[in-house]
Order: structure tokens, then C-alpha cells, then sequence
């Protein structure tokens, strides 16, 4: 319960009874199942669960790449079931970052080129300012007239990173982020992601399925069966592992 000390936390996306299924008849799955849920301006969450529980369906109907079939999702003040194609195109632009596990960085274009793409599609030029801060924070600025093809994995990633910071969105999200990464460069982008979250108030949403990842967050979700089943607070390593081992030992719902 909010004290009257207390400010109530703000929220800046907000999840109600979002259902979303693919098939029909017999072959219908239903990939979320009346998920309401608030993701925290601020902090650092993660979304874990087992394979097929919903976890990327949820993270890409948040982050406007699909629509639910029934319910909302609501980003800052804005309720994304409302709106048409532009308004969401420029939501996606403006609003909402996004880390890639592969990357997607284009390769005909320099670090540099790749972290403003998101401001060069928008016309707008970046405060110079906020660009030395992210470069700084990704620890990028000797590699910036490099090309993908010439950057490791972790350097392409500490790019993609940066392009997601970028515009100044009021939510990233990330798909399994350090999936394609060895462990040394994996840690390195989770520890700038906890960065963009402690030093500048960014507000991060992570997929993931790696126990050790999840630790870096302030809270994980846990889904099965596209419902959010399991909401833990400041995780480590071996209670995320607890009930992961609890949900793989579950029975699968039927229904």
C-alpha cells in the first residue's frame, strides 16, 4: 500500500485483459489469455516463462509490432487498440525503443549512422548533448565510423542499444538481448541496460530465459500458458531458478 510519504509509482505501460490468439477451429492457440499487467516507469523488468507461454506476443503487442484481439495496451497516455497506422508508426518512432537479439543493424552504415537511424527517419537531429551521454554510457565513441562487419557481437549490440536510447523513448524493449552474445559480452549489455535504468530513468522490458539475465532486473514476470502466473521483486539468481523449475514441473492448462 502507497503511504501518504509515498508517491505512487508511475506507470508506463499499461496491460488490461489483452487476449491474442492465432489459428482457428482446432488449430487455434491462444498465445495471451486476459493478461492485464503494469510495467513500472523506471525500473527494469523482466518477462520470462516457458517456451510458448507468450512472452514475445505480449512484449510485441506492447511495443506496437501486433495488435491483441481483444483488450488494451496503453503506453504513457496513449491506448494503442485505438489508434490507426500512422499514429502507431509514429508511437514506434517516438515512443518506443527496441533491442533486437539479432541485432538488425543496417550494414551498409556506420555505428554512428546505425544509433541516429531512428532521429534520421524522424528529421529530427539529436541533442548533442544526450548523444555523448549514450555514447558514453555504451562506451562506443573509438568505434563509431565502423561498420557492422567490422564490430563484435557485444559492439553490435552496445549499437543497437544505443540506437534504442536514442530518441529518448519512454520504454525499450528487449528480446532476449544477450541471446547471440558469449557470456563476458552479455553481461556487458545487461549492465548497460541496469545503467540506462539507474543513471538515466529510462524505463527497460526485457524477454529473456536466462536465470543469470533476470537477476539483473528489478522485477520479473513470469508467464505460462499466455497468463502472467508468478510476479517476483527484486530476483536473484536462485529464486528465478526456483520457479522456472516450478512452472516446468506444472501440469500445461487446458482451455
Amino acid at each position: 500500500m502507497t503511504t501518504a510519504h509515498e508517491a505512487a509509482p508511475q506507470v508506463a505501460a499499461r496491460v488490461r485483459n489483452l487476449t491474442k490468439s492465432y489459428g482457428s477451429g482446432d488449430a487455434r492457440v491462444v498465445a495471451l489469455d486476459d493478461v492485464s499487467v503494469d510495467l513500472e516507469a523506471g525500473r527494469f523488468t523482466a518477462v520470462m516463462g516457458p517456451s510458448g507461454s507468450g512472452k514475445s506476443t505480449l512484449m510485441h503487442c506492447c511495443a506496437a509490432l501486433d495488435r491483441g484481439d481483444s483488450g488494451s495496451v496503453v503506453i504513457g497516455e496513449q491506448d494503442l487498440t485505438t489508434l490507426k497506422d500512422a499514429a502507431l508508426t509514429r508511437l514506434r518512432r517516438e515512443e518506443v525503443g527496441f533491442v533486437f537479439q539479432s541485432f538488425n543493424l543496417v550494414p551498409t552504415l556506420t555505428a554512428r549512422e546505425n544509433i541516429l537511424l531512428p532521429l534520421s527517419i524522424a528529421g529530427r537531429k539529436p541533442d548533442p548533448g544526450w548523444f555523448d551521454v549514450v555514447i558514453d554510457t555504451v562506451d562506443l565513441r573509438p568505434r563509431l565510423t565502423h561498420k557492422p562487419n567490422e564490430l563484435s557481437g557485444g559492439q553490435q549490440q552496445r549499437v543497437a542499444v544505443a540506437r534504442a536510447l536514442i530518441s529518448r523513448p519512454r520504454i525499450v524493449f528487449a528480446d532476449e538481448p544477450t541471446g547471440n552474445l558469449d557470456s563476458r559480452s552479455g553481461a556487458e549489455v545487461l549492465s548497460l541496460l541496469r545503467a540506462a535504468v539507474d543513471d538515466h530513468g529510462q524505463t527497460v522490458v526485457m524477454v529473456t530465459h536466462d536465470p543469470l539475465a533476470a537477476a539483473y532486473c528489478d522485477r520479473v514476470l513470469f508467464l505460462a500458458d499466455g497468463r502472467v502466473v508468478h510476479d517476483l521483486e527484486r530476483p536473484d539468481r536462485e529464486q528465478v531458478l526456483s520457479v522456472m523449475a516450478d512452472l516446468a514441473a506444472a501440469p500445461p492448462q487446458v482451455g
